[in-house]
C-alpha cells in the first residue's frame, strides 16, 4: 500500500509519550520495513520540524535531534512537491466546498496524497481531511482505527 503520512501521524510516531504513539509507530515501522511505500508532502517536512522543535516537552527536542528524526525515518520516503497546477487545484477544491482559512494547509496535504496516488492518508486529524470531499475522505486512515476500514496493518 502507498501511504502518505501527515504531520500529526509522524509527530505521534516520533514522540513516545504521545497518546497515539503505538498505533502511529506501527504504521511507520511497517513502512520503514518495506511492507508499505511511504510518501510525505514536502510541506510536511517543514511543518514536522516546526512542531517537533516547539513541543512542550522537558527536555525539548533540539533542532539537531528533530533533523535527525526526520532524515533517518523519512529518507526512503517519496517526497511530493506541489507545483502551480496542484496549488490551483487545492484552492479550487476549497472554493467549491466553501472552506476558508487554515483548511488550505490540509487541502495541500490532500493534494499531495492525490498527486502521489496514495492508497491511504495517515492522519490523527480525520475531520480536517474528510471535509475535503469524497475523493479525499476515501483515503483517510486513523492509526488505531483500522478496524473501521476493515484493514489490518501487516505484523
Amino acid at each position: 500500500m502507498k501511504l502518505l503520512f501527515d504531520t500529526s501521524s509522524l509527530v505521534a510516531a516520533f514522540v513516545r509519550f504521545h497518546p497515539a504513539h503505538t498505533a502511529a509507530w506501527n504504521w511507520l515501522q511497517e513502512t520503514l520495513e518495506g511492507a508499505h511505500h511511504g510518501v510525505v508532502a514536502a510541506h510536511t517536512l517543514a511543518e514536522l520540524y516546526a512542531v517537533l522543535t516547539r513541543l512542550p516537552l522537558r527536555p525539548p527536542i533540539p533542532p539537531g535531534t528533530a533533523i535527525k528524526l526526520i532524515e533517518e525515518n523519512l529518507e526512503a520516503f517519496q517526497t511530493i512537491a506541489l507545483g502551480r497546477a496542484d496549488y490551483r487545484s487545492a484552492l479550487r477544491r476549497l472554493e467549491r466546498l466553501e472552506l476558508a482559512g487554515g483548511a488550505v494547509y490540509d487541502a495541500l496535504i490532500a493534494q499531495a496524497a492525490l498527486k502521489a496516488r496514495a492508497d491511504r492518508l495517515i492522519t490523527l486529524n480525520p475531520a480536517h481531511f474528510r471535509r475535503l470531499g469524497p475523493e479525499v475522505e476515501a483515503l483517510v486512515l486513523v492509526p488505531g482505527e483500522e478496524h473501521e476500514l476493515h484493514l489490518k496493518p501487516k505484523r
